[in-house]
């Protein structure tokens, strides 16, 4: 068996996400098993560096992992040989710059978003990474969830029939940070700072609806900033002027119709973090994270309303499971295993700079809409 080395620079993983599904669950999980198996029987292993701003922090990051390489010198890790792919994790408000580096040193680059702060920084950084012939990629993690999975196999096996709407629901009540510590940082409540949950969950609901259910045709959306003030890491009080709930309807291709409320400032009473429930002319659907739940037209209960009794119809009794059929890795190690195979031997990988910038697009089309207060159309992007 061969083994190839594949060395990725990793810039921003000291954050949570970065740590735990990036570097934790995703770079070290695949180290673990002995790297990314190719079709010629080549084990792709990665090998990470590590970089951050902070010293003590990617010191830390890195000892506690056992990873012998990092460094707070990010030019200086573009422009060695020694690693083929950049990943950035970093500030979104850092991002369009530090790909633009990476890319002028002929690194294939794999990101999160949003990719840019306007649809014109993300399209830029698209034909960038095109005219340099380097490979590109952006994180999609939701389509790997296997809630979302399985709501995928409904859609392709036929059972809704013609479907007529998506509701989403995500969010959960995020501490404000004076006397219990807040779950998100305190730049997402700054418009300085690249925060708002419209510029952030918009992007993850134009991939989810355009790889699920129909490409994204119009947007109608209204935000809100409820809390605002809040107490950062040190516990400073601060005024949060970025938004942080979205209310969104879309138009999608072949008439459906998809609402999706986003807040950080809702309690859950529902099966998960985020829930979609789509109805179709034979079936209904409902999936979490994980689990996944549906009724079909012939199993379809017929209530009447009537106020003046206690509903005799426990709705939830009417609903059968999705099985978990097959093991599903994590989202984001699965997508970082392609993107893997997509560097070394070009296999598949649609979710490129294209469909970063479709989801910028999506997120300043809603912000358009907010302040202007109308439906704003969505067209075919110009690379």
């Amino acid at each position: 068996m061969t083994e190839r080395r594949l060395g990725i620079i990793m810039n921003g993983v000291t954050g949570r996400m970065g740590t735990n599904q990036h570097l934790v669950r995703s770079i070290l999980a695949i180290r673990s098993q002995g790297g990314v198996a190719l079709k010629d029987g080549t084990r792709v292993m990665p090998d990470p560096i590590l970089v951050g701003r902070n010293r003590e922090k990617v010191q830390r990051l890195a000892q506690a992992h056992g990873i012998e390489r990092w460094t707070t010198d990010l030019e200086a890790a573009l422009h060695s040989t020694a690693d083929e792919v950049y990943f950035d994790a970093a500030s979104t408000n850092l991002r369009k710059e530090n790909l633009e580096k990476a890319i002028a040193a002929g690194k294939h680059v794999y990101c999160e978003k949003p990719t840019a702060a306007s649809l014109e920084d993300a399209i830029a950084l698209w034909r960038l990474a095109r005219r340099a012939g380097v490979k590109h990629g952006v994180v999609q993690d939701k389509l790997f969830l296997p809630g979302l999975l399985k709501m995928k196999r409904l859609v392709e096996s036929g059972f809704f029939g013609r479907i007529l709407s998506v509701r989403g629901e995500f969010g959960y009540w995020v501490f404000e940070g004076d006397w219990q510590s807040a779950q998100r940082p305190s730049w997402n409540y700054k418009k300085a700072e690249g925060g708002g949950i419209i510029l952030d969950m918009l992007c993850h609901w134009r991939y989810v609806l355009d790889n699920l259910f129909g490409e994204v045709k119009a947007v109608s959306c209204l935000g809100a900033t409820h809390i605002p003030k809040r107490w950062d890491e040190q516990g400073r009080a601060y005024e949060a002027d970025a938004d942080d709930a979205a209310y969104a309807t879309f138009e999608l291709e072949g008439g459906i119709i998809a609402q999706i409320n986003s807040s950080w400032a809702t309690r859950v009473r529902r099966d998960d973090l985020v829930t979609f429930h789509v109805d179709g002319t034979l079936g209904s659907a409902v999936a979490g994270l994980t689990r996944c739940w549906t009724q079909a037209r012939v199993n379809t209960p017929k209530p009447v309303w009537n106020p003046d009794l206690r509903q005799p119809i426990d709705f939830f009794a009417q609903w059968q499971e999705v099985p978990d059929n097959d093991p599903f890795e994590n989202g984001f190690k699965a997508q970082w295993e392609l993107f893997i195979r997509h560097v070394c031997e070009d296999g598949p990988f649609p979710w490129n700079l294209e469909a970063g910038a479709k989801g910028v697009q999506l997120a300043e089309a809603g912000l358009r809409s907010w302040k202007e207060r109308r439906w704003v159309e969505i067209p075919a992007l110009e690379g």
